[in-house]
């Protein structure tokens, strides 16, 4: 499970950074005239979102979320700022509570 929330939150935070160089440089400049910095930031987004999607989508099954948590999940990568609002939002509401209900791994006894 610790893996999963790791995945999800990386990628939470990758996806939401290159969203918003995405949004708030790489537009402007195609709409000034210069379409690289777009096309090449929109398709790493396209890559980094369907890797996200399957992240999101792995976590949302282990904590067994009902499906309107689960969409949430999945589409905040699509709107800027989003992704950092629901990781914190899922971290705080069902993430700590699993976590916090999983039994602690035995600590070592040492003489």
């Amino acid at each position: 499970m610790r893996a999963a929330v790791l995945r999800y939150r990386v990628m939470a935070y990758i996806t939401g950074v290159v969203l918003i160089v995405l949004c708030f440089v790489g537009i402007p400049l195609q709409v000034a005239g210069y379409p690289a910095v777009a096309n090449d930031v929109g398709v790493l987004h396209g890559i980094l979102y369907i890797i996200y999607l399957a992240c999101a989508w792995i976590l949302s099954r282990k904590l067994a979320l009902a499906t309107k948590p689960t969409v949430i999940m999945l589409l905040a990568g699509t709107i800027p700022i989003m992704t950092f609002i629901v990781e914190r939002w899922v971290t705080r509401r069902f993430i700590k509570p699993a976590l916090a209900a999983q039994p602690q791994p035995a600590q070592p006894v040492r003489p």
